[in-house]
């Protein structure tokens, strides 16, 4: 009697469902308003190394190839710091903390108006050896490790906002 009751309370939980406003974002693959959304941004030139790492980091995954003209513009500010927090008795770091924060602007490319404000943080651990090589390599790792990180956050963020616009 309770796994019936279980089933038809199971039952009457999926037929609801369609009820609900719950939709795939990316629903029609690569045709759909989002992805085509995503490929009409234009990310803007930033400054440095890390800038160029996350600008090729969102135009991958973007998928713009300059086929559209675009109709967003994205601009990203970022701050890269490295922090050492783990003090031997030596008074030697042993321990980093490299943080890589973004803010960024989603604009529409015609009229230049702020349509997304956002920010977006990664942090990573680097042990500090005695080597300086190997300090710096982990160091260079990191960074590339962050950029990917951030370019995830931010895309997975617009694809959301492309999905809410379009669904207005």
């Amino acid at each position: 009697m309770k796994r019936l009751a279980a089933l038809i309370a199971l039952a009457g939980a999926v037929a609801a469902l369609p009820g609900c406003a719950l939709r795939p974002l990316y629903a029609d693959g690569g045709a759909g308003s989002v992805a085509s959304s995503l490929r009409a941004v234009e990310v803007a030139p930033v400054g440095g190394q890390s800038g160029w790492l996350i600008r090729n980091a969102l135009n991958d995954r973007l998928h713009r190839q300059g086929e559209t003209t675009p109709r967003f513009r994205l601009e990203v500010e970022l701050d890269d710091q490295i922090t050492g927090f783990g003090i031997r008795q030596d008074n030697a770091v042993s321990r980093e903390r490299r943080t890589l924060r973004a803010r960024y602007r989603l604009l529409d490319a015609a009229t230049g108006g702020v349509l997304l404000d956002q920010t977006a943080a990664a942090d990573a651990g680097i042990d500090v050896t005695g080597s300086e090589y190997s300090t710096v390599a982990a160091e260079q790792t990191a960074l590339e490790r962050l950029t990917e990180n951030l370019a995830d956050q931010i895309v997975a963020r617009l694809a959301t906002y492309a999905g809410r616009s379009a669904g207005q």
